[in-house]
This record gives C-alpha cells, sequence and structure tokens, in this order.
C-alpha cells in the first residue's frame, strides 16, 4: 500500500541518553495514525525528527518516492509537513490574523500585504474550525483553549499533506472536540496523514485506524485501533496494569471550608456565583471555554478580586485583594498553563516547591539551603517524583512530573482549600493516574478541593459534586449520582438548569 512517510530504524541519543532505539513508523494517505506512549518514550523526539527540529544519528525518512537522513524545518514545511504542539508557537503582540498569515504562502520580500485578504483567510479558517475568534484579536488576549484552535487553523492554513497534531485538544472542552473530530476528518477524506498524539484514549479510539506504541524509545509495535481494548492499550504503553484510573472517595464531606455567596466580579465577567466547598470533598468545576471556570479561580486567588458577593473562610468574611492574601488564609492554586504560571523551568526543582513560603522557610536574611533541600526530597518521596535530585531544574522533568511539582509548592503552604485547573492536562495515563490518587488522598486527610477540568471523564470519575457555569454564571450543581455527560453538557450548553443562587 503506498506511503505518505515511512520512518526506518530512527535513533537518536542526547549524550549518554538513547531517546529513540531504531523506531521505525509508517503513514498511509487519508490515514488518522496515533502515536501513543508515556512522558519520556520518545514521542517528542521523534515528532522532532520528522519536522527536521533534531536530525538522527541513523535511520532514514521515506517521503514518497524520495529518501532523506534529515530534514530541516524548512525542508519539513515545503514538503508539506506541519504540526500543531501542545504549547501554541504564536506571536502574542500579533493579531490573530496576522499569525495565521505567517503560517500561509509567502509572498516576496518588498511586496505589500493584502490586509483585508489576510483577515478574511483568517475568519474562512477559523470558521471552518468552528472557532469564534475575531481575527483581529491579538493572541495576547486569548485563552489558552482560543490559542490552540488558532493553531489549528494555522496548520490547515498551510496546506500540509502530513498534519502532525500533538495533544490537540488538551485544553478543549467537549464541544470544542467534537469541531476538532470533524476537521481531522475531514483531512482524513483528503487524503492527507495524520499523526495524532494524544492521552485521552477515548479520541483514539474516535479517530484512529492505526496506532504504534512507543516505550523506552523503543517501538511496541503498531496494531488496528478495532483490536486493541482500553486496557491492553495501556499495558502496551506503561509495560503494566494501571489500577483505576479514577480512585474512589475514601470518605464523605466533612464542614463547610469555603463558601461562595453571589460571587462576582465585573471586569471577570462572572457574577452571583453561591457555591460551598467542604473538607474532605473534590467538588468539579466543569463549563465550554469561556464560562468563567479560570475566572472564577483567580477570584478566589485574589488575582482579579470580587468587586460583588462574599467569600467566608470557615465562617470569616475574606477581602482577598492579592495572591498573597489568599495564600496567608490557606488557599492555594495550581494554574492552568504551568509552564507559564506553574514551573519555572530554570529554576532547580527545590527552588520551584518553596517560593511561595519563602517568607517562613527563610526568616531574616539568611538562607537556610538545607530545609529546603529536606522539604523537596520529602514531597519528590511522598508525591513518587521521578527527579535526579532536588537540584534538578523543573525542565528536566517530563510534564506529569512538573505537574507534581507545581502541586508540591501549593502543598508546602498547608492549603485549607486547594484549587487545581487542568491538573492532567497533557500529562501521560500513567501520570494521570498517579495524580488522581494523589488528588483523592489530599480530599481524605480534610482538604476542600475545587477541581476545574475540560476532561468531562475527569470531572465526572473524580468529582463528589459536579459545579457547572456557563456565561459566567453557575447554572447547575449536580450530585456524583445523578452526574452524567448528558447532564453536565446540557448545562454546560444553557440547555438546562438555571443560575443557582
Amino acid at each position: 500500500m503506498k506511503t505518505l512517510l515511512k520512518l526506518d530504524g530512527i535513533q537518536k541519543s542526547f549524550g549518554a541518553v538513547r531517546a529513540l532505539k531504531g523506531v521505525s513508523f509508517e503513514l498511509r494517505p487519508g490515514e488518522v495514525h496515533a502515536l501513543l506512549g508515556e512522558n519520556g518514550a520518545g514521542k517528542s523526539t521523534l515528532i522532532k525528527v520528522i519536522t527536521g527540529a533534531h536530525a538522527p544519528d541513523s535511520g532514514a525518512l521515506l517521503l514518497g518516492d524520495d529518501s532523506f537522513s534529515h530534514l530541516s524545518p524548512a525542508k519539513a514545511r515545503e514538503l508539506g509537513i506541519a504540526c500543531i504542539y501542545q504549547q501554541p508557537a504564536l506571536f502574542p503582540d500579533l493579531t490573530v490574523a496576522e499569525n495565521i498569515g505567517l503560517r500561509l504562502k509567502k509572498s516576496g520580500a518588498f511586496s505589500r500585504i493584502a490586509w483585508s485578504r489576510q483577515r478574511s483567510q483568517a475568519a474562512e479558517l477559523l470558521q471552518r474550525i468552528g472557532a469564534e475568534i475575531p481575527p483581529d484579536a491579538e493572541v495576547q488576549s486569548l485563552s489558552m483553549p482560543e490559542q490552540q484552535l488558532v493553531e489549528i487553523a494555522c496548520a490547515l492554513g498551510s496546506g500540509a499533506r502530513i498534519v502532525i497534531m500533538d495533544e490537540p485538544t488538551a485544553s478543549l472542552t467537549q464541544k470544542e472536540q467534537h469541531l476538532l473530530y470533524k476537521v481531522v476528518r475531514d483531512l482524513r477524506a483528503s487524503g492527507v496523514g495524520v499523526i495524532y498524539i494524544s492521552h485521552r484514549l477515548e479520541e483514539i479510539f474516535a479517530l484512529a485506524d492505526r496506532v504504534t506504541v512507543l516505550r523506552d524509545g523503543e517501538s511496541v509495535g503498531t496494531y488496528a485501533v478495532d483490536s486493541l481494548s482500553e486496557a491492553r492499550m495501556i499495558e502496551l504503553m506503561v509495560g503494566r496494569e494501571v489500577s483505576t484510573l479514577y480512585p474512589p472517595a475514601l470518605g464523605g464531606a466533612g464542614e463547610v471550608v469555603l463558601a461562595m455567596k453571589n460571587l462576582g466580579c465585573s471586569a471577570s465577567g462572572v457574577a452571583g456565583v453561591t457555591l460551598d466547598l467542604r473538607a474532605g470533598e473534590i467538588v468539579g468545576l466543569a463549563g465550554l471555554v469561556g464560562a468563567g471556570r479560570t475566572e472564577l479561580a483567580r477570584i478566589l486567588f485574589g488575582i482579579t478580586p470580587a468587586d460583588s458577593g462574599e467569600i467566608e473562610l470557615h465562617g470569616q468574611v475574606l477581602q482577598l485583594r492579592n495572591p498573597r492574601q489568599a495564600i496567608a488564609h490557606g488557599i492555594g492554586y495550581v494554574p492552568e498553563d504551568r509552564r507559564r504560571h506553574g514551573v519555572i523551568l530554570d529554576l532547580p526543582i527545590s527552588q520551584n516547591m518553596t517560593m511561595a513560603i519563602h517568607p517562613s522557610l527563610f526568616p531574616g536574611t539568611w538562607l537556610r539551603a538545607g530545609a529546603e533541600e529536606n522539604l523537596a526530597a520529602d514531597f519528590i518521596r511522598d508525591l513518587g517524583i521521578k527527579a535526579s535530585s532536588p537540584h534538578a531544574p523543573g525542565g528536566s522533568l517530563s510534564g506529569g512530573n512538573q505537574q507534581k511539582v507545581s502541586l508540591a509548592r501549593w502543598l508546602a503552604t498547608q492549603p485549607k482549600v486547594l484549587i487545581l485547573d487542568e491538573p492532567t492536562q497533557g500529562v501521560d495515563i500513567g501520570a494521570k493516574s498517579e495524580i488522581h490518587k494523589i488528588i483523592r488522598q489530599l480530599a481524605h486527610e480534610g482538604l476542600a478541593v475545587l477541581l476545574i477540568s475540560s476532561d468531562l471523564p475527569e470531572v465526572l470519575g473524580m468529582s463528589d459534586r459536579v459545579a457547572v457555569m456557563h456565561g459566567g454564571q453557575l447554572v447547575e450543581i449536580i450530585e456524583k449520582a445523578d452526574a452524567d455527560a448528558q447532564t453536565v453538557m446540557a448545562a454546560a450548553l444553557g440547555t438546562q438548569g438555571r443560575s443557582v443562587a
């Protein structure tokens, strides 16, 4: 059968680390080929070889009838290879239309830019994927999910024959995911080959024709998707059986720790939110992009202070004007974008973990390196963080381990309330299971947890109650026994329920 792309015995090492150990891979026209594996399995390195970011040490790349020892990024684009990365690579100070225009066919060096044509092209591409984003909006004003949609539009505009999607739905809600599914199927129908990377197995079963599994830099095998069960797919990825992704509650809910009463912030578009968070309970916060979930979290953490309603902690009314006050009252917040607001990649793990408690850890002017290192070592052990030492830079860790470091930073503050915004976004299936166990154990130890997630199965699996937002308001609170995908989505779309006051 004809192939678009074939990799034969690709090897790549970084110093003493062998990232790829003779990996072979094949992509056919009109095929969605999933590439699976835990973080560190070699997926990213293989993608960088295909896109020309890395030159392999040995092996060959075949595109149609042409063979290459390696590609450059420019050559890969010329050959029709486009990649949508998990972290959007956009210019924040440019508009959406300008970013998309940069990915389209370039004109001569001294030619004039047809601005109206550029905007209309951007609008057409955004409409094609169902993204309601103004072409003239500056990228820095967009949310992470909206930036991801712009990346997808950029790739579609390039007219690529091979499209690589690296966790394309990591920050999209179910509505946007289904729009993306349609785009992927349209690409397949037009003969484009799609390499699809995702830790969400339901997406693999919904979209992929074949799957290649990588483990420790080697190819475990290539399989027809309909020949595998979910359990078998997980076992191939991790080399072992993984217990349930969503551990059951270990106890009942206790007293109300934090109460929101008609809470709102006009600048954030959040209004009239009334919700209790109880000790030992995980409340899942669901909703579509723009529903106000992250905006509510930022109000509770003092980033964008409330201008109406009240926040009570153990019955005491709080005035949270900045994050420092929120931390002092026992509120911790693990943000959505861990690369921008979570882990500082160049700092050691130990400093990442302790930066929120510097005043208490280092009273006066003296640094106590030993105390910092001991605290970090305890968290590395307790959270199962895979790191060479507390001194290793945050950027040396996998996504799942970075997320644990971000979690450790706020656990070090000994919070009463923990807000988790997309806590397992972009992490592999094994790390996701471990993080879920940690969250459940924290709740068992008495924390009140507010879990924000665009992954509906995660919301349903981890929540003791599900609170649904729509248009900046809380429209439904659903008990676990009554929570299912249809009920939550109906509320998120505004077709069920009404504002909860």
